[in-house]
């Protein structure tokens, strides 16, 4: 190979092998293709969730991070009356501030989708990709309890009639969660901090302003409201609709499809 033709097929970015530089390149293609991704967690949930996806997104190179909201989880011992919907949003916040965080793919499961459209309006130019995953997509002054179903605003309703700070945690087998998994996933559900339930967001349009969308919606649990949000985004250009055919917890019953989807979302 002459020295001519070893600069052209470089320029190519062919012949890498040839060249002895595939080491060399490897690297910068990597770096090139590594996404950072936030991966926030629904109500009653914790990290732990995200973690099958998260191993597999860290398998593929990119970067993740799985925060606990304060009251749950790991995070559980922290849960006290003053635990609210900022509380959450704030938590995500000083993630992205903390760890300087730049570019992110920003996913929210459920309630999650209240906390990081609350994200979106303080870090948006940190974020490349928001996406909402059998999420809420609150509009100002919306709340969790004025949007869910009738059995979770009947459950509100009574704990607090009862002066209790938290909300105990929805079965498994409520959300659809595949029957392998749902002793798990009781297991490690702790209660949700109820201000976090009927604080209103305040939503100014920040998070239609971040470049690229997505809502993700998991078929195989029923929701109305999930249904109607995924008929609004599917309907809007500026917005990528995905189906997948998980129970609720989609991250815990088909991790491989979501984290393609994730990916392709980023």
């Amino acid at each position: 190979m002459t020295r001519r033709t070893a600069l052209g097929s470089a320029a190519l970015g062919v012949g890498a092998a040839a060249l002895g530089g595939g080491q060399a390149m490897a690297p910068a293609r990597a770096q090139t293709l590594t996404k950072t991704f936030v991966l926030v967690h629904g109500g009653w949930h914790g990290g732990w969730c995200w973690r099958r996806v998260a191993d597999l997104l860290e398998a593929k190179g990119h970067k993740v991070f799985v925060p606990t909201l304060t009251g749950l989880g790991e995070k559980s011992h922290l849960l006290d009356a003053k635990v609210n919907l900022a509380t959450h949003i704030t938590d995500i916040v000083n993630l992205i501030k903390w760890e300087d965080l730049k570019g992110i793919v920003l996913v929210g499961h459920s309630y999650g989708g209240y906390i990081i459209s609350g994200v979106a309006e303080q870090m948006q130019g940190s974020i490349a990709s928001i996406a909402f995953l059998d999420a809420f997509v609150p509009e100002n002054g919306d709340s969790l309890e004025a949007g869910a179903s009738q059995p979770v605003k009947d459950a509100i309703a009574a704990a607090k009639s009862k002066g209790e700070i938290a909300l105990k945690p929805v079965p498994a087998s409520v959300f659809r969660v595949n029957e392998k998994d749902r002793a798990w996933v009781d297991a490690k559900c702790t209660p949700q901090p109820i201000a976090t339930l009927t604080d209103k967001a305040t939503i100014t349009g920040a998070r239609e302003k971040i470049a690229k969308k997505a809502y993700i919606r998991a078929k195989g649990y029923p929701s109305i409201p999930f249904d109607a949000a995924q008929a609004k985004y599917k309907a809007d250009a500026a917005w990528k609709s995905y189906e997948m055919t998980a129970g609720h917890d989609a991250m815990v019953d088909q991790p491989k499809e979501l984290t393609d989807i994730l990916i392709e979302v980023g």
